[in-house]
């Protein structure tokens, strides 16, 4: 395991932890930005997530090649897509800070599995390899007030619509 990754993603931990627990104090059990502070706090919670999703697969041995890509405009995002030893993993993040959504194993519908595989046919294309191993997996981030993020990952989560 790279020493940095582990490094880094326990730094990034030990910061949410923090800050979780200074939520918890002042009576508050969200995260940062998430209600009545601006439309896009979602969204930063988001790239929260993200962030700690990729020191996350770094830690555990994967080679992150791309972040947030968007090959050929419309077809879709691909939030990490990394090696896993000889296979490509094109990962999905999804953040969750409640219950409220369900759990963010079901985030993924048909229509946002078809546009990630959509857009894993197109890097796939750029890439100029189409004899590559490739699998879907999900990164699933959690916020809990009084640990800070956790991230559950699954292997191979979806094949297809």
């Amino acid at each position: 395991m790279n020493w940095w990754a582990r490094f880094i993603y326990g730094a990034l931990v030990w910061k949410e932890r923090q800050s979780a627990r200074h939520l918890w104090r002042s009576g508050k059990t969200r995260p940062p930005g998430r209600r009545g502070a601006t439309e896009g706090a979602h969204l930063e919670t988001g790239r929260r997530g993200e962030n700690l999703a990729y020191w996350y697969l770094r830690r555990n041995g994967y080679v992150v090649i791309a972040r947030r890509c968007r090959p050929g405009g419309r077809a879709g995002e691909l939030d990490l897509v990394g090696w896993d030893g000889p296979v490509l993993a094109f990962v999905e993040v999804k953040t969750r800070t409640g219950t409220e959504a369900g759990p963010a194993e079901t985030a993924v519908s048909k229509a946002q599995r078809r546009r990630i595989m959509k857009a894993a046919w197109m890097y796939l294309n750029q890439m100029g390899r189409r004899d590559v191993t490739f699998r879907f997996d999900q990164a699933n981030v959690y916020w809990d007030a009084e640990a800070g993020y956790r991230v559950r990952l699954v292997k191979d989560a979806f094949r297809g619509p």
